[in-house]
C-alpha cells in the first residue's frame, strides 16, 4: 500500500509564504513524476508545477518565478515553496506522483487528501 501525506498548508496574507511537503510512504520501488495541483473554490483542479521525465520542471503560468518545486529522493518527499502569494492562489492543493511498486505491480498516479491553502487580502 502506497500513502501521500501533504503538510504546510494554512492561512496567510497576501505577500506571503508557504512551503508544502508531500511524503510518500509505504511499498515503494521508485518514485517516478511528482507534481502539485490545486483546486480552487467552484473551479476544475489545475497543474501547479510537476517533475516531469526526471529532473524536467514544469511550471502554470500564474506561478512562474513565485513558487519552486523540490524534491528529496532520499524522503520520497517533494516541496512546493510558495512565495508572493496572491489571493487568487487560495485552493486545496494536492500532491500526485507516479509510483512503481516493483514486481508484480504497473506504476500509476497516487494522489495525496488535499491540503488548504488560504490567502487573504
Amino acid at each position: 500500500q502506497v500513502q501521500l501525506v501533504e503538510s504546510g498548508g494554512g492561512l496567510v496574507q497576501a505577500g506571503g509564504s508557504l512551503r508544502l511537503s508531500c511524503a510518500a510512504s509505504g511499498r515503494i520501488f521508485r518514485l517516478n513524476d511528482m507534481g502539485w495541483y490545486r483546486q480552487p473554490p467552484g473551479k476544475q483542479r489545475e497543474l501547479v508545477a510537476a517533475f516531469t521525465r526526471g529532473s524536467s520542471t514544469n511550471y502554470e503560468d500564474s506561478v512562474k518565478g513565485r513558487f519552486t518545486i523540490s524534491r528529496d529522493n532520499a524522503k520520497n518527499t517533494v516541496y512546493l515553496q510558495m512565495n508572493s502569494l496572491r489571493p487568487e492562489d487560495t485552493a486545496v492543493y494536492y500532491c500526485k506522483a507516479n509510483i512503481d511498486r516493483g514486481l508484480g505491480y504497473r506504476p500509476r498516479d497516487y494522489w495525496g487528501q488535499g491540503t488548504q491553502v488560504t490567502v487573504s487580502s
